[in-house]
């Protein structure tokens, strides 16, 4: 077929086309083909296969992790005119590293991180009109979920813009990721996980069923005693107190409000600390009793008068203009309550955070962890160090990076998206003001010395500006690389040595003093001490040097690992002069041990700033003897092992060394994983497939190997844990973790954190009575039966009723994106059964694909045939879960 050279084609602006001059310069020709490429490749994406090493791939050979990869076609088809010009590149993302492609007109490089270029070879004949190109990509380990696949790659040719290619340009990965379905599910063949349908859906919920929960608080107080009468609210509610500031007042009002209550009514509730009445107790104790003519609440100090209003409002259904009368004793089960908010990966707007809070103190939530940097970003304006947000905090593509970090996790080509932004100091202060007048306490973490590529590159940025002004003094001041320093690293999400801070630098403690010491003025400008930095400190290594690999010279290999050239590969900083020195001087033991050396290190400087708490994610500190090795006065640790690989004896181990443990399993409370098995969910799975509301209510946070009697591994599998230590001391605390890596836009990020976070709330306030006490050498699995899961059951039918009665309700009020739960069902003898697992919640179905909706009533089950589609609704009929077919 004839194909029309580049002087022939279309220029497309839009949908707009207008044919092209022959005397238009180079230019203007190439950024006429880029736009034509962006407007007309229809791609997408279709799993071949997820078991690679079981269907012949050379996964080994290829150098997958673990000899693990997969098989997708990448499929483009031109629905413009014909293009036979080679002189173009598609960038895309993909978070599985690209080993080979099987179409030898095209060619794949990584760039950085998840960023990958396609470009055409030699070979390249074109694309015809309607013309389909196929290009086979093996890749790293498997793709189980749509949103394995990133959206918005984008063209580019030299001296041109670089254009969204549009049919990737959107947020719903169904219009580009065929259905993934059968094996494809599976990660490998032993993987036994129920994927979820109508069906399994239906079986899931059938032991949940409707009761009344107008009595039930959530979070649950630990002694509630019913007094069967009614209190009537209608004629709106008065707050008083005695001990409680003004700005709580008026945070609980606002509350009331939401909740449909005149706060200028006429039932009094009367708030007043009375230290001496709770001596002895924790931060948050109350007392609460409601009566026909008025409500009191004591409590041992604000956050305990806070809550109990809380409670109060808990009990409100804003379809009911009363409450139940009951007096309620009460005190947290944990200090810290916490929700870790990673802002970073893709930034989550100021009110998306501030609607959080509000939630956060509805359930008694405490502490908002902010994840402020990343390699992908960084969100927090630092005055005197511009180029932390004018450039590490913006994603674009430019190949310098000197006015922007390059394009990641499907951002594209552009900065207007979640892909950029930032916090101001003033958006700072008053996400403090507005945490501190709720008992929240915002802990920023700085993540260093890995996750860090924002702040290099930035202060790269920094250091050519100054350089090229001469001033070298300045320039080297805050520079966090050393530029002798040639180790070949590769990060846990493919970035290089440029992802790390060198701890060897004086220039890196300069930056972090600078850094900590303009946080702690927004802080002290706010009005709210900085009682806790939150170092990071995770995952500071070189995947390639982990078991997943052997050396390609081994003389006996193993058929499951990959084959590497390992002498190739290097720790982190083990070939910077720098750091050479310090281990040659015996100050450092060897090059593994200086993310903990540096730890230890940016204590001291924290305890200089008088900042009493350290935090830190538990392996930056695992070459620390213990607490005793911090300056400060105590080191919280978020705990994320993995229960099924050990976790549930580490955790323990870790509490022993005198840590204050912060249990944040990523199998039970990471919120970024998938709600179900179902490939249309969102997030990412390696630690477990799926972690919706019920998984995370009964989640046993101190007593952890119990919960490989009631849950399963990533494959679905049975497990088995036991305790190994009596730590010197309990628990301190429980958090939900929300990472953003695929989570680009407020509302998906509200989506994946409510109603989940929910039950964690109930979790970090309330110790269940199914909750065995740990003991030493007990194991739980599959086959053991020492929790009481008919208690856990009951617990869950009260909380699920609750939610579905009242408090999805209320999330919906606040504005909030949630998630709605999708339906069970089945026929059965033609007639339709549905359930769901927050029973009160509305079920709808049609029988005309959606045309028409019918409310299902259990009572009056309907006769249907053929394919039917339902779905669940809210209250105010303004949301909808997704629509799903049974037949």
């Amino acid at each position: 077929m004839f194909k029309k050279t580049i002087l022939a084609t279309v220029i497309l602006s839009g949908l707009a086309a207008c044919s092209m001059d022959s005397s238009s310069s180079q230019a203007e020709q190439s950024q006429a083909m880029v736009n034509q490429l962006a407007n007309n490749l229809d791609i997408h994406y279709t799993i071949v296969t997820n078991q690679g090493a079981d269907d012949g791939l050379k996964c080994k050979e290829l150098q997958a992790e673990w000899a693990s990869c997969n098989k997708v076609n990448m499929t483009l088809r031109n629905t413009g005119e014909a293009i036979d010009n080679k002189d173009w590149t598609i960038y895309f993302h993909s978070i599985r590293l690209i080993l080979d492609v099987e179409n030898d007109q095209f060619k794949v490089t990584r760039i950085t991180g998840d960023l990958h270029k396609l470009e055409p070879t030699d070979k390249f004949d074109g694309f015809d009109k309607n013309e389909e190109v196929i290009i086979p990509m093996i890749a790293e380990y498997w793709q189980l979920f749509e949103t394995d696949f990133m959206p918005r790659a984008f063209v580019t040719a030299p001296g041109v813009q670089a254009r969204n290619i549009i049919s990737l340009d959107t947020e719903d990965t169904g219009e580009y990721v065929d259905a993934i379905t059968g094996v494809q599910l599976k990660r490998t063949l032993a993987d036994n996980n129920i994927v979820a349908t109508a069906y399994s859906r239906f079986d899931k919920n059938a032991d949940v069923v409707n009761l009344d929960a107008s009595s039930h608080i959530i979070p649950t107080p630990s002694k509630t005693t019913l007094t069967h009468k009614k209190a009537n609210l209608s004629k709106g509610i008065i707050i008083t107190s005695k001990g409680v500031d003004a700005e709580q007042i008026n945070a609980l009002n606002q509350r009331a409000s939401l909740l449909g209550l005149s706060t200028s009514g006429q039932y009094p509730i009367s708030l007043e600390v009375n230290k001496n009445q709770f001596k002895g107790m924790v931060s948050g104790a109350y007392k609460l009793t409601i009566k026909e003519d008025k409500a009191t609440i004591v409590a041992s100090d604000e956050a305990g008068a806070f809550y109990g209003a809380q409670s109060l409002f808990s009990l409100v259904n804003m379809d009911k203009t009363s409450i139940p009368t009951l007096e309620v004793e009460d005190a947290p089960r944990f200090q810290y309550r916490g929700v870790m908010v990673d802002v970073a990966r893709n930034f989550h707007s100021k009110s998306a955070i501030i609607a959080t809070i509000d939630q956060m103190a509805a359930y008694k939530l405490n502490k908002l962890h902010l994840h402020l940097t990343d390699d992908e970003g960084w969100r927090l304006q630092i005055p005197g160090l511009p180029e932390l947000t004018d450039i590490g905090g913006q994603r674009c593509f430019d190949e310098s990076e000197t006015s922007c970090l390059l394009p990641q996790l499907g951002s594209g080509a552009n900065s207007d998206n979640f892909g950029s932004g930032f916090f101001t100091t003033d958006d700072y202060i008053e996400i403090l003001k507005y945490a501190k007048n709720r008992n929240i306490e915002v802990i920023p973490e700085i993540d260093m010395p890995a996750h860090s590529r924002a702040a290099v590159m930035s202060m790269e940025a920094r250091y050519k500006r100054l350089a090229d002004e001469g001033k070298m003094d300045e320039a080297n001041q805050y520079r966090l690389m050393d530029p002798k320093d040639e180790s070949n690293v590769t990060t846990v999400q493919f970035y290089n040595k440029q992802s790390f801070i060198n701890p060897c630098l004086e220039s890196s403690t300069a930056f972090v003093d600078k850094v900590i010491t303009e946080v702690d003025a927004m802080h002290k400008k706010a009005g709210v001490p900085l009682n806790t930095w939150h170092f990071g400190g995770d995952e500071a290594k070189n995947i390639k040097l982990h078991a997943g690999f052997q050396d390609i010279n081994d003389k006996e290999k193993i058929a499951w690992k990959g084959d590497l050239d390992l002498s190739k590969q290097d720790m982190p900083f083990a070939k910077s002069p720098q750091c050479q020195a310090l281990v040659s001087s015996g100050q450092v033991a060897d090059f593994e041990h200086l993310p903990s050396y540096f730890a230890e290190e940016v204590a001291d400087i924290v305890t200089k700033h008088g900042i009493k708490n350290y935090q830190a994610w538990q392996d930056g500190l695992k070459h620390s003897e213990g607490s005793s090795s911090f300056s400060t006065d105590a080191v919280q640790v978020n705990f994320w092992d993995t229960l099924y690989w050990g976790g549930g004896a580490s955790a323990y181990e870790w509490a022993d060394k005198g840590y204050d443990m912060v249990i944040s399993n990523p199998d039970y409370v990471y919120m970024d994983f998938p709600y179900e098995v179902d490939p249309k969910e969102r997030g990412y799975y390696w630690a477990t497939r799926a972690s919706d509301t019920r998984k995370m209510f009964g989640f046993a946070p101190e007593n952890l190997p119990q919960n490989a009697e009631t849950s399963v591994d990533r494959d679905g599998n049975g497990f088995e844990s036991t305790g190994t230590v009596t730590p010197k001391k309990p628990f301190y605390g429980l958090s939900a973790q929300l990472w953003s890596e695929t989570v680009r836009t407020d509302e998906q990020y509200e989506y994946m954190v409510f109603p989940r976070v929910i039950a964690v709330a109930e979790r970090a306030w309330s110790k269940a009575s199914w909750e065995n006490d740990y003991k030493v050498g007990v194991k739980y699995s599959q086959d053991t039966t020492l929790v009481n899961k008919k208690a856990r059951l009951a617990d869950w039918t009260l909380f699920a009723n609750a939610m579905g009665q009242r408090e999805l309700a209320k999330v919906e009020k606040a504005g909030i994106q949630y998630r709605l739960p999708i339906p069970g069902a089945k026929v059965v003898n033609g007639k339709l059964n549905m359930n769901v697992s927050f029973p009160g919640v509305t079920l709808q179905y049609s029988t005309d694909d959606g045309k028409t909706w019918l409310s299902y009533n259990n009572a009056n089950q309907p006769t249907v045939d053929g394919e039917v589609q339902i779905r669940s609704i809210s209250s105010s009929g303004k949301r909808s879960s997704r629509v799903t077919i049974i037949r």
